[in-house]
């Protein structure tokens, strides 16, 4: 596998809500990894294009729960039985329905302007181009593939820079509706982070750590602050421990 491929990653759900998706994106990389061994490298840029639209299905569905007034109102223009299929959906791969070039547009939601909008659209067409049988082999080497995935990434890097804003009001949120432990889903801060923070908004090792350096003092004065400062401890050591396993 070519080394710089794995940072993708760490953007992608630490935990997924059912046995299928997180089975549908190990077989993504399976797919791009045994492709890579074999020389096959047009056949792994299509695997990888896969993972990096299934980042940015995530990030859309953050977006959805997080604000869900604004996702709603970015779906006018839609047709009816669409816009009823995106706002009564219960996972992030529904997006599929909309055109990928379309769906980026989402993004504007996270304040990407329509400039990079049109760059991250090109990755689209370059997938299209390169899944056509139209006699021409685009990565057939090693090198070429490279250094795809290095620009895939600097846009992905650059997409989660913009949803930095939106995961940290999140965050804020979820430290306020937990703060009671009487009142929460789970009485424990490890249980309350895992299973609310991380699982049910598909939160990546990257989303953890824009929580993780949050400054709770802003909560200073909230009467639960010690049961908010134990949730905050759990995040920064979630993210210690994921970055020790990944050094």
């Amino acid at each position: 596998m070519i080394d710089e491929a794995g940072q993708l990653e760490g953007f992608l759900p630490i935990s997924y809500r059912t046995p299928k998706e997180e089975q549908y994106v190990r077989f993504l990389w399976e797919a791009f990894n045994d492709n890579c061994e074999s020389g096959k490298y047009q056949f792994a840029f299509l695997a990888y294009h896969m993972l990096t639209m299934c980042f940015v299905y995530f990030n859309i569905w953050q977006i959805k729960l997080i604000k869900p007034a604004d996702f709603a109102t970015a779906l006018i223009g839609f047709g009816k039985d669409m816009e009823k299929e995106l706002l009564e959906s219960t996972s992030p791969f529904t997006f599929h329905v909309v055109n990928e070039s379309n769906v980026m547009r989402f993004l504007k939601l996270i304040q990407c302007d329509n400039g990079k909008i049109g760059t991250y659209t090109k990755l689209v067409k370059d997938r299209n181009e390169t899944a056509h049988s139209n006699g021409n082999i685009f990565f057939s080497t090693e090198a070429e593939l490279a250094a795809k995935i290095h620009e895939i990434l600097r846009i992905v890097t650059e997409i989660q820079s913009h949803s930095e804003a939106i995961i940290v009001d999140g965050y804020k949120r979820f430290l306020l509706d937990s703060a009671d432990p009487e009142e929460r889903e789970h009485i424990d801060a490890i249980d309350q982070v895992r299973e609310v923070l991380i699982h049910e908004n598909y939160m990546s090792l990257i989303d953890l750590d824009f929580c993780a350096r949050f400054d709770i003092a802003e909560f200073a004065d909230h009467p639960h602050f010690a049961e908010i400062e134990a949730l905050h401890r759990e995040v920064q050591g979630w993210v210690e421990s994921e970055e020790a396993l990944a050094a």
